[in-house]
């Protein structure tokens, strides 16, 4: 048999603990809600990137590092795009456009990487994404670096040969139209897909609610 006093000190001491394990739970701040968004879609947990080595269109290397601490966007395609490239890179500099009061530190950045090193030498893609929005990143890289890079952010692409009789360089590319969002830890956090990439206000707005400025 227990002891009558020893039995009192012990539930004495687990009700003590249950209560302490109450108020913990009472009292934990709740965990952070995420902003809600109409363009992106988050990732339950974002995915790590492997290295990566890109070309950026002033000729220095874009490595992983030098996407931290901001929000940034990447699209994929190629200078000689007739139609898509063009259209989203038009509607990004829209959102781009409402980022600009931002200060550098936060604001949020468009990466747009060319699929097509064989025509689109770093010059070329740099005055082609300016074009658009001077603060637009232009980078590219041969072709088993772009294929990892792009199949780390679940995107392809695809080299599709010219018309017969046409000259061996007037093919196309095939390439993924979706954006990949990576977070101010350079992880793939979530996606722009479907006819969310036609809205640049959504866009914008999206990534001020995610950088904590939509709410100044």
């Amino acid at each position: 048999m227990f002891n009558r006093p020893v039995v009192i000190v012990l539930l004495v001491a687990l009700a003590a603990g249950l209560g302490l394990l109450a108020s913990r739970q009472f009292f934990a701040p709740a965990p952070a809600q995420q902003p809600a968004l109409r363009a992106v879609k988050l990732f339950p947990q974002p995915r790590e990137l492997p290295p990566f080595e890109l070309r950026q269109s002033d000729g220095t290397q874009l490595l992983p590092g030098e996407l931290h601490g901001h929000w940034t966007l990447v699209f994929i395609g190629f200078t000689f795009c007739p139609d898509v490239c063009p259209m989203t890179l038009a509607r990004l500099a829209q959102a781009q456009r409402q980022w600009e009061a931002l200060p550098d530190s936060i604001r949020p950045r468009v990466l747009f990487v060319s699929v097509d090193p064989e025509r689109d030498s770093p010059d070329r893609i740099g005055e082609y994404a300016h074009a658009f929005h001077r603060d637009t990143l232009a980078a590219t890289a041969d072709i088993p670096a772009l294929e990892a890079f792009t199949r780390s952010l679940s995107m392809v692409f695809a080299k599709v040969p010219p018309p017969e009789g046409a000259p061996e360089d007037q093919y196309s590319i095939d390439h993924s139209a979706s954006m990949a969002l990576l977070d101010p830890q350079g992880r793939m956090a979530g996606v722009v897909t479907g006819s969310a990439v036609d809205d640049p206000d959504a866009i914008a707005a999206d990534l001020l609610a995610l950088t904590g400025a939509g709410a100044r």
